[in-house]
């Protein structure tokens, strides 16, 4: 296994394999947190959090849109079952610890959201001699950026005093949603021969 996306084509292209197998994992993992944000907006905006609740959606729904477009697809009859394990993976799990029903709703969000933008970084998988003008090369590396921007958001949220009281359960909830982050994503790099660290991370 390479350490690396590849071989690159001669254009300097990663593969349409690897593209359609790690863009069809970040659109379902964008996707979902885009779903969730958007069904907890509410119709009017009352209060500074909610603001950055709007503007978390349209960042995940600007990351999905991206990657569609941006990507070289191939058909790759393992996503159905892929895509399901997935799908499953990202359906709302109340905090345990957190007597508040919604907002054990909001700290899972929270959490899985922190899982998916600090976990996942596509663009560290990117040879060097990787075309820097290619629209799939770009738009992980956008990705990246933007899930770094977007974890902010996360960690102000986790640590606000509305969940001091809470911290076990927090910290709980954050370190299984990094698991189940980490095993699929060290799944879906296996799948596409390219190597993993033990925590299924790139490096």
């Amino acid at each position: 296994m390479s350490a690396f996306f590849g071989p690159l084509d001669s254009d300097g292209r990663v593969p349409a394999r690897q593209q359609t197998r790690v863009a069809s994992f970040l659109i379902s993992a964008h996707g979902a947190l885009g779903r969730r944000f958007a069904l907890a907006l509410p119709l009017r905006l009352e209060s500074a959090w909610q603001t950055e609740l709007n503007a978390q959606f349209y960042n995940e729904s600007e990351i999905v849109s991206l990657l569609l477009r941006a990507t070289r697809w191939m058909p790759d009859l393992a996503l159905g079952y892929l895509a399901a394990a997935w799908e499953t993976a990202w359906f709302p799990a109340a905090a345990d610890g957190i007597p508040d029903h919604a907002l054990a709703l909001a700290v899972d969000l929270a959490t899985l959201a922190h899982a998916i933008h600090a976990g996942i970084r596509p663009a560290a998988l990117l040879p060097v001699e990787a075309n820097a003008n290619d629209p799939f090369v770009m738009a992980l590396r956008r990705v990246e950026f933007e899930s770094g921007r977007l974890l902010q958001a996360q960690i102000i949220f986790l640590k606000g005093e509305s969940l001091v009281p809470f911290r076990d359960a927090v910290s709980a909830a954050l370190e299984r949603r990094h698991a189940e982050v980490r095993k699929l994503w060290r799944e879906i790099l296996e799948g596409i021969d390219v190597s993993s660290d033990e925590n299924g991370l790139k490096s």
